[in-house]
């Protein structure tokens, strides 16, 4: 089996998330990536085993790879301009696998504070008992405050390009520039930006990650998650800080780095963390991935242009205290999503009602069109008060400095018909009045 020669590096996105990464096969052919729904794969005799457990080339086990999660990591690894991608079974797993992959015990992790609230957990509450320390930075877009925190361990830096739920734009190249000059990695969880609106690697981040169960599958109903890397792991300037990318294996072979060059750190991702760990995506869940994949774009030029729609309705209206969205003029970030967001700056983002908790209670329990609850990135419109949900551990100190207010509710804008989408925050907003004094 051979991939198409049509798809070159210059054919353009809508065409590379339709044809990227397929395989044809000459005696079946098939349209659609076939669902390779099956535990392992027969091994043709006994050198051709040897020879795929020496060198990982081929499928064994679907531990290990399965043709229909390929297809979607060869995908996504060409959307985002990197070398390789690996597919695992959720967006959470993306992350632990990728950090537990690039630090141990003693190390230590630089974080921004404006990140989903399961990293921070799984940074804060179960890193610590593998001894993986996190500091967070405040302003995410100050690189001096990256420096600062900064230690001889420090061996990630992690950020996210469109932070949740505040749309505040996150400055890619500045803080990469940071990491590099101390041979560490930035790894950025690029979910609510998606490829088509902000490729991290060409800015300079190292490893990419995205919960595929958001936007890139699109309509709500599986999981996955995804790590994609630059291919740019220098082992004569980082070599030291990631030794177990460079030296040889337990039995004396050839290590990472010798074997994968600058993919090593994909390589032990994908052969030793993921393989072990074993968050393994179901291939069902793969091709219905790489299904939402061929959308995509489609899906969220819509959603951009949606969410600029009900952003600007938003903002004109006396109910409405402040709107927390970077296309909006007014926004802080406006210039920041400009630069790095020029074809629209994604669906998700806050506002806050000046009624406090109150008054997002009746909004929400006004609203028809919008669906009330915990997820993102879907073709359907959703709601969600963050306060008393999503970030109901943080402390009200912590709420209020990342901008989190009793009155503030987040928003996750689909495809529908923006007028239908104004008319039901309308009716938000009428029971937000019913119930003010």
């Amino acid at each position: 089996m051979t991939l198409p020669q049509a798809i070159a590096q210059q054919d353009g996105f809508a065409t590379q998330q339709l044809h990227a990464g397929e395989r044809r096969d000459a005696a079946v052919n098939p349209r659609a990536t076939p669902i390779y729904l099956t535990a392992g794969f027969v091994l043709d005799d006994f050198d051709h085993a040897s020879e795929l457990f020496s060198t990982g080339e081929g499928f064994s086990y679907t531990r290990v790879g399965n043709p229909t999660a390929e297809a979607v990591e060869r995908r996504v690894a060409a959307l985002e301009g990197g070398t390789e991608a690996l597919l695992v079974g959720s967006g959470q797993a993306a992350v632990a696998i990728t950090m537990l992959g690039l630090l141990q015990a003693g190390q230590h992790i630089v974080s921004a504070s404006s990140i989903y609230e399961g990293t921070r957990g799984l940074f804060l509450d179960n890193l610590t008992r593998f001894g993986i320390e996190t500091d967070f930075v405040d302003d995410a877009n100050d690189p001096q405050a990256w420096e600062r925190l900064i230690r001889p361990t420090t061996r990630a830096l992690f950020a996210e390009s469109i932070p949740n739920p505040k749309n505040d734009i996150f400055d890619i190249a500045a803080i990469a520039a940071v990491a590099h000059a101390h041979g560490i990695p930035l790894v950025i969880d690029s979910t609510l930006a998606t490829p088509y609106l902000v490729r991290p690697i060409e800015h300079g981040a190292d490893i990419v990650i995205h919960s595929a169960s958001k936007f890139l599958a699109g309509h709500g109903a599986v999981l996955g998650g995804l790590i994609v890397d630059s291919g740019r792991f220098d082992a004569e300037r980082s070599g030291e800080l990631f030794p177990h990318f460079v030296e040889r294996s337990r039995l004396g072979g050839p290590g990472f780095v010798e074997r994968a060059g600058g993919n090593a750190r994909i390589t032990y991702l994908r052969e030793i963390m993921a393989l072990r760990f074993g968050p393994t995506p179901s291939p069902l869940n793969a091709f219905l991935i790489n299904q939402g994949i061929e959308t995509l774009s489609l899906r969220v030029e819509r959603q951009s242009q949606n969410a600029l729609g009900v952003a600007r309705w938003l903002e004109q209206q006396p109910e409405i205290h402040s709107v927390d969205y970077s296309g909006l003029e007014s926004n802080p970030f406006h210039a920041l999503a400009q630069r790095y967001l020029p074809d629209g700056q994604g669906s998700v983002f806050s506002f806050t009602l000046r009624g406090g908790i109150d008054a997002a209670r009746a909004f929400v329990n006004a609203v028809e069109v919008f669906t009330h609850m915990t997820h993102l990135g879907d073709v359907r419109s959703l709601i969600l008060h963050p306060g008393t949900t999503s970030h109901n551990l943080r402390t009200d100190d912590e709420l209020s400095q990342s901008g989190i207010w009793p009155g503030t509710l987040r928003v996750s804008i689909g495809i529908e018909d923006l007028a239908d989408l104004i008319r039901d925050l309308e009716r938000g907003l009428a029971g937000v009045r019913a119930g003010t004094p």
